[in-house]
């Protein structure tokens, strides 16, 4: 029995003359989806498999699919017969394109067996000359497929291929299986003595041999390190360091990949002609006073590393120069090259190095790579990278990244053991910086649009169409605050079902029936503000501001918008309202209490008038004033022609009543206005506390929660600028709490109040989507929403015909946008994932959806 092994991720080509059972052999080991057939091919483009005319169209298909599956990582198989060395060529060029391994298996059957199955085949009438002709071809390139292929099988006759079996071999550098934690540690260049202090900070218990000498280490608490290559050359202890990791790794304590000064030194130690430059005299010279025995333990292992691995389920590639998404988990000469000495412009620089490309800032994967190779003063993530080389054989520092909680540890140099030949604080055209906005994070349009759209936990992938993309980008690129503030947006929210009761188009009952029938036990009415949707982004000083989101102008926060606009044009009056904020905060005990320097709050801001000013002039004081000067002199004059005898058939009195509903119109907006004078008649209402570091509480707490916080906000600032928003708890399943709930919500809409907001409290059901909220505005208001006459019979009815579908699915895929936007966020992902989920919001408000919903 014959085993044949073949990589889970490549291209394996089944090479035989027709009839030598390869389909079939394809069917019995391989899934059908992952054999893509000559045959089957040509049937797709020509309705007909034994078309010969459609051989090269059948072929151009064939690689198209073979191209396509590569790309995305898959196993593929290749059933055709692949005797000509240049048939196999095209399909080699595919796999070194996409860099994976190839295999080929050699199907050999006797000519006779061959030609007996064809003839067996009705829809099949081959030539004579056709099995011959192909069987030479197969014999004369039998030589050269062991240099074309990195692995050849060849099963020679029916039986032995009737008894081979085939095994799926994963990559070397595929330990997805591992999932940590890790503690990734930078380039150490020989500095033993660091590295033991690193490894003593992280917890790591140094085991030493009888020497003395530091031989291994573990972790009591199970963690494992990964060494990102170029652990020689330059410092004083090169062999010390190898000694070190070569025990770590022996024992499964640590993993290590290859750098390049580990590649040079071992072509170096086996006498080939390299450069003796860049620190290798050092370790040559070091190497040559240790013993042979550990001299050639330590170039076996050396040789034996490999250039990057994938490891917990994908999620990290550790790689000593980087690696760009397309390589990960991939094997080719390219791939080890970029692993090992990154993307270089062909230039150099004013110190004679090389000029890295910064393919870092192009980043757009999901796993996180961390790397090394290019010494930087401080490591800081660059995307969802990270360079831990901070020059510790230069007097800079040598630095561990503990994962997955993405926390750095280092510790300083005993001393300069090398001089840089470029400064550690020159710019190295990395994309790394001192903080503050870089290229790097800026948003993408290809980032937004297209097919992918943006993943989000709650909904999975939510699309954004072509044409809303666009609107939303003009408006943010014009319009929007300083983009490191721009966080979040807020979701729009959808009103409740119609009401079918008189006098009315929504009301609580038909709010409070929709949570009970989705399985939802109790709900939180809250008090719904007429103001001004404001997001709050507030740090607890400039520090913060500068440390955590590169602000470094003194600003400590923004006051924007539901469009991403900046609420006030005078910077000085944001500063106003955040000191106010921040005051609050503090003497509410929030900052110790949620552990953070920052806060990310959704509020209301009043009055309306003090951001919509222009529109309730243009708008509705005008359509108010002329209904109150237009309708009294209409009715006059009904009147008198009445007077005269006049049949008016009712007229004046709807004209009454129409004076009666301008009035009403007129009285309900500027229930919502008032003077404002700097922030003199300036509230704001905060309702949810939405994110702080390293958490997002937008749908990890309760809305009880959230109004426990906001009221606290209101309860600890004295100067009454921050307003309470009051909310009352329902039981479904109690008759008497729903009536209780519904006089409260007639009290507030009669007294002026826009109305309330439901918000579900959990469990939620698993196999139902639930509105994470519905709006149940008052009689009144809605006359500000669709006119002053809408109370009236005829228009109810027809307004009781609106639709609602679309409105409820435009907040649902915001809702999700806007908590996959703090989940980036305070998962530490970079600004353009933050911003991904944010413009997404944007754009979806481009969506044609009734704007009085």
């Amino acid at each position: 029995m014959t085993e044949i092994k073949v990589p889970e991720m490549g291209l394996v080509v089944l090479v035989g003359v027709t009839g030598s059972g390869k389909s079939y052999f394809a069917r019995k080991h391989f899934k059908p989806t992952q054999v893509i057939s000559s045959d089957h091919c040509r049937g797709v483009v020509s309705d007909d498999e034994n078309d010969q005319s459609a051989t090269g169209d059948a072929f151009d298909l064939l690689h198209y699919i073979v191209a396509k599956r590569l790309r995305r990582g898959l196993l593929t198989v290749v059933d055709a017969t692949n005797v000509q060395s240049a048939a196999r060529q095209s399909l080699l060029k595919i796999a070194k394109d996409h860099d994976v391994m190839s295999v080929a298996i050699v199907l050999d059957v006797p000519e006779s067996v061959a030609a007996e199955r064809n003839a067996a085949r009705p829809d099949r009438n081959l030539p004579p000359h056709v099995i011959p002709r192909q069987r030479r071809e197969l014999r004369r390139g039998m030589r050269s497929l062991a240099r074309e292929f990195r692995r050849v099988h060849v099963l020679g006759g029916v039986e032995e291929i009737d008894a081979a079996t085939v095994a799926y071999e994963r990559a070397w550098n595929d330990r997805r299986e591992l999932t940590g934690p890790f503690d990734i540690v930078g380039d150490v260049h020989g500095c033993r003595a660091e590295l033991e202090d690193l490894l003593t900070v992280l917890g790591y218990e140094i085991e030493r041999d009888a020497q003395g000498l530091a031989a291994g280490a573990n972790h009591p608490g199970g963690r494992t390190a990964v060494f990102v290559g170029d652990l020689v050359d330059r410092g004083p202890d090169s062999p010390g360091v190898l000694r070190l990791v070569m025990g770590m790794v022996a024992a499964g304590d640590a993993l290590c990949v290859s750098g390049n000064h580990e590649a040079k030194l071992v072509r170096a130690l086996r006498g080939r002609k390299v450069r003796v430059a860049h620190g290798l005299a050092e370790s040559l010279e070091q190497l040559s006073a240790v013993p042979d025995e550990f001299r050639d333990e330590a170039l076996r292992f050396m040789d034996g590393l490999i250039a990057h691995y994938v490891l917990d389920g994908g999620r990290l590639v550790v790689a000593h120069a980087g690696l760009k998404e397309e390589y990960h988990g991939r094997a080719s000469g390219r791939v080890r090259s970029f692993a090992l000495y990154g993307d270089t412009t062909g230039e150099t620089d004013e110190y004679g190095l090389p000029v890295r490309y910064p393919w870092a800032r192009d980043y757009r994967g999901k796993a996180t790579v961390v790397y090394g190779h290019t010494p930087v003063p401080e490591a800081e993530w660059v995307n969802n990278t990270i360079c831990l080389d901070t020059g510790a054989v230069f007097g800079g520092k040598l630095t561990a990244l503990r994962y997955p909680e993405r926390e750095l540890v280092s510790v300083p140099a005993r001393q300069v053991w090398y001089e840089p030949a470029r400064p550690l604080d020159a710019p190295t055209g990395t994309g790394a910086g001192a903080g503050g906005h870089r290229e790097d994070e800026v948003l993408k349009i290809e980032d937004v649009l297209g097919a992918q759209g943006v993943e989000t936990r709650l909904m999975g992938r939510v699309a954004v169409r072509e044409e809303n993309g666009l609107a939303a980008l003009e408006v943010m690129s014009r319009f929007a605050v300083d983009p490191r503030w721009l966080v979040y947006l807020p979701p729009t929210m959808a009103p409740a079902e119609t009401s079918p009761l008189p006098g009315y188009l929504e009301h609580p009952a038909e709010a409070l029936a929709a949570y009970r029938d989705k399985g939802i036990d109790r709900v939180v009415c809250e008090e719904k503000h007429m103001g001004s949707r404001a997001i709050v982004v507030v740090c607890r000083d400039a520090s913060i501001a500068a440390d955590r989101f590169g602000v470094n102008d003194g600003t400590t926060g923004a006051v924007y918008t539901r469009t991403g606009r900046s609420f006030f044009r005078d910077p000085s009056r944001t500063a106003e309202v955040l000191d106010l904020l921040r005051s609050a905060i503090g003497a509410a005990g929030l900052w110790d209490e949620l552990d953070t320097g920052w806060l990310v709050i959704d509020s209301e801001l009043l009055p309306w008038s003090a951001k919509a000013m222009d529109l309730i002039r243009t708008q509705y004081a005008t359509t108010g004033a002329a209904a109150r000067a237009a309708l009294p002199m209409a009715s006059e004059l009904l009147a008198r022609a009445e007077g005269r005898g006049l049949d008016v058939g009712g007229l004046k009195e709807r004209l009454d009543r129409r004076a009666v509903n301008a009035s009403r119109f007129r009285d309900a907006y500027a229930r919502y206005c008032w003077t404002v004078d700097g922030l003199t008649g300036l509230r704001l209402a905060p309702f949810q506390i939405l994110a702080g570091e390293g958490r997002s509480w937008a749908v990890a707490r309760d809305h009880e929660w959230h109004m426990s916080m906001a009221g606290r906000l209101a309860e600890y600032d004295p100067s009454g600028f921050v307003q309470r928003t009051d909310s009352v708890t329902v039981d479904l399943n109690s008759p008497e709490s729903e009536a209780a709930v519904t006089e409260w919500w007639e009290k507030l809409t009669a007294a002026g109040g826009e109305g309330m907001v439901v918000k579900p409290l959990g469990p939620f059901p698993e196999d139902r989507r639930i509105q994470p909220g519905v709006k149940c505005r008052g009689p009144e208001y809605l006359r500000i929403i669709y006119g002053p006459d809408y109370s009236e019979p005829e228009n109810l009815d027809r307004l009781r015909g609106r639709s609602l579908g679309r409105k409820r699915s435009l907040a649902m895929r915001e809702h999700a946008l806007g908590v996959e936007a703090l989940d980036r966020l305070t998962g530490g992902e970079p600004l353009w994932r933050v911003h991904q989920a944010v413009f997404a919001v944007l754009a979806l408000e481009s969506e044609p959806v009734d704007p009085r919903l």
